[in-house]
């Protein structure tokens, strides 16, 4: 693992750094976290009696969309032609979580983890945003990157 942190230049200035030279490879990107609530609001959440309608699908498009648009949110991102953006639901009813998994894949010359990181953000916050009236006291937690493949870097995963 390197040391030096790409996005400052030689006088620690921040700048975008220059993927021009990279080559285009297939690149993917998991992450992952999850949201914890009350069994009250998990049981809204898993039978889709929410008020606000369904949450998990309202929470996935908004996945979908913060990937599209990460790089107007994260200064220094490249914008990335995505060619799949896949959000995943697993809900634990003994625990009262929700963790959401997002799969974004490029073809590119830089990576697509801030887009799956924002993706699987934005679906947490979007459940908080849509249940908040029940339940003021969720806990969003554990966001993390869990793999990445491609590029000159290759293949890596989280423990």
């Amino acid at each position: 693992m390197s040391d030096a942190l790409t996005h400052f230049d030689a006088d620690g200035q921040a700048h975008m750094v220059d993927v021009g030279q990279k080559s285009e490879t297939h690149r993917v990107a998991v992450a992952a976290g999850r949201i914890r609530m009350q069994p009250a609001t998990f049981e809204m959440v898993r039978s889709g009696s929410a008020k606000k309608g369904d949450v998990l699908g309202i929470a996935r498009i908004a996945a979908i969309q913060a990937a599209k648009r990460t790089s107007e949110l994260i200064p220094l991102c490249h914008p990335i032609p995505l060619t799949r953006v896949a959000v995943e639901f697993d809900l634990d009813q003994a625990a009262s979580t929700v963790a959401c998994i997002v799969t974004a894949e490029t073809v590119g010359r830089t990576g697509v983890e801030m887009e799956a990181l924002t993706a699987a953000s934005v679906a947490l916050l979007t459940i908080y945003d849509m249940c908040k009236a029940a339940d003021r006291g969720m806990t969003i937690e554990a966001v993390r990157l869990l793999e990445k493949k491609g590029g000159k870097s290759g293949h890596w995963i989280g423990a």
